[in-house]
């Protein structure tokens, strides 16, 4: 390429790459969804601070709301929203969000049964007879226990703890869809996805 061709180039390119430049190409956000409205369509969860869905860190506060798309090619599923951020069964401490406090609070149990490698399709977890799963928490009152089965860990524990926790909704004890949103303005998202319930590798 010659002098002149090269400049000749740059200044058909010029302009484009001015153009992308400037483009917004908006952002992408992710947590777990601690409450949802389906009338106003708005979604809030704890913002992933690792951005990884395999060993995902829900400690940002405050919680990121969201208006969800009205264009349904633009949702996914809607989101189960909860309260449990995290069960730590080693240390035997189970985190949750109190919407109360708009706060964390990280409380101690006694371990009264606990079993690992527990995959989606396990028995104890999965209803073969009628092809679903099984619903979980299952909380008992009268025991003062909470069963969690928490498919990332592939565990079923069952805890418990103090009288005082009881009086909370039973979602408390649950983990909230993971969810996906893109947006270029503050609090309104052009895509949602669930990335709980959405198969990635389904054709």
């Amino acid at each position: 390429m010659n002098g002149k061709s090269m400049w000749r180039t740059i200044l058909v390119a010029l302009p484009l790459m001015l153009l992308l430049g400037c483009t917004d190409y908006g952002k992408v956000d992710q947590g777990r969804v601690v409450k949802f409205d389906p009338a106003t369509r708005t979604m809030t969860f704890i913002r992933d601070k690792a951005n990884d869905t395999q060993n995902p860190d829900y400690t940002y506060l405050p919680p990121i709301t969201y208006v969800l798309p009205t264009d349904p090619a633009e949702n996914g599923p809607d989101p189960k929203a909860g309260g449990r951020m995290k069960i730590d069964n080693k240390k035997n401490q189970i985190t949750i969000y109190d919407p109360a406090t708009q706060n964390f609070k990280t409380i101690d149990f006694v371990m009264v049964d606990f079993k690992e490698n527990i995959d989606k399709n396990h028995p104890l977890v999965y209803d073969k007879e009628a092809d679903k799963a099984k619903k979980f928490p299952v909380v008992d009152k009268d025991k003062k226990t909470v069963t969690i089965y928490s498919g990332r860990q592939k565990t079923l524990s069952v805890i418990q703890l103090p009288e005082e926790y009881f009086a909370m909704p039973e979602s408390t004890w649950d983990a909230g869809d993971e969810a996906r949103v893109y947006y270029k303005e503050d609090g309104k998202a052009l895509r949602y996805m669930n990335i709980t319930k959405t198969n990635i590798f389904k054709k």
